[in-house]
């Protein structure tokens, strides 16, 4: 059957189509995207504003319609956290479902977690052992370790890359006081996490989701996306350490010159390098692998299984 799912994130909405069925890999078939930047829409009060939610409507509307016009049999709509913690969160969600007829699900930051772990977990099976799966969104971060499907622990922080850009690094380029204000922040943050994971004992493969990383692996010259899923990518601390002080002492438009970095999200890959490298360094892992599957595959994986029991 063909599925959609529906992704209303911090930064984008993201229609990804795939041809799926219980026991097979999702095949992608269509993907639409759209930038949203809600993370960075948000007022004084800490709610979307009029402006922003007509816009998500109106993104919502063009998603909708292509996927029928791609011929989804199920939609999966969900979004998370820069709906989640937007001070009108059931104001959004109900103009939105008024308006399009789309139900959001709005996910927890636990929920984001597992099921990003679950997508990581199916990419690279049983033989990678005990996993640890990092992800860097727009408004959260998420950290997730385990042996099973369902990772033993999972955390979600307020360290995304959007947030943190709006937050703490207002000029362009950012002020160096700022910079190291955001640093020590985020790793303040992390800490206080760190040993949740470490005393369930040293992971077996470490690996790394989203566009922020993805970016961050490429500078540090991993392949292009062009060359396919199937090629290995990964990230060494010591080429991310040697990165972070580049990216910040370069405008926007510097960063988006650069290999792999789109202007969309160059104005916030500092604050997301600066959230891996604290992962990195107080996690003490020298490289990571990206993995090509995430957030809306482990939704897609969910449904299927569901179908499956059924």
């Amino acid at each position: 059957m063909r599925l959609g799912v529906l992704d209303v994130g911090s930064n984008t909405v993201h229609l990804l189509v795939v041809d799926a069925h219980p026991g097979a890999c999702p095949l992608p078939a269509h993907s639409h995207k759209a930038e949203l930047r809600l993370a960075q829409l948000l007022d004084d009060s800490g709610a979307i504003g009029a402006d922003g939610v007509d816009r998500l409507i109106a993104v919502v509307r063009e998603a909708l319609q292509a996927a029928e016009d791609k011929g989804v049999e199920e939609l999966l709509p969900f979004a998370t956290s820069a709906v989640r913690d937007a001070g009108n969160a059931d104001e959004v969600l109900a103009r939105v479902r008024e308006e399009t007829g789309v139900g959001l699900q709005v996910l927890s930051g636990a929920e984001e977690a597992r099921l990003t772990f679950l997508a990581a977990r199916r990419w690279y099976g049983w033989s990678a052992g005990r996993l640890l799966v990092v992800d860097i969104g727009g408004g959260s971060l998420e950290i997730a370790y385990g042996m099973d499907e369902e990772p033993g622990t999972a955390v979600s922080l307020p360290l995304g890359a959007g947030r943190l850009t709006a937050g703490w690094l207002p000029a362009d380029p950012p002020e160096a006081d700022d910079v190291r204000a955001l640093r020590r922040h985020v790793r303040t943050e992390i800490a206080r996490t760190v040993g949740d994971f470490t005393r369930l004992g040293v992971p077996d493969h470490v690996v790394a989701t989203s566009k922020t990383f993805k970016q961050l692996a490429r500078l540090a010259g991993a392949a292009r996306s062009t060359e396919g899923l199937y090629v290995q990518r990964e990230l060494k601390r010591e080429s991310l350490e040697a990165w972070v002080p580049r990216l910040a002492a370069m405008t926007a438009a510097e960063r988006a010159e650069l290999p792999g970095v789109s202007e969309a999200r160059a104005g916030q890959l500092l604050a997301g390098a600066l959230v891996a490298e604290g992962v990195m360094d107080l996690f003490g892992i020298e490289r990571l692998e990206i993995c090509p599957w995430a957030l809306r595959e482990g939704v897609i994986l969910r449904r299927l299984d569901h179908m499956g029991e059924g």
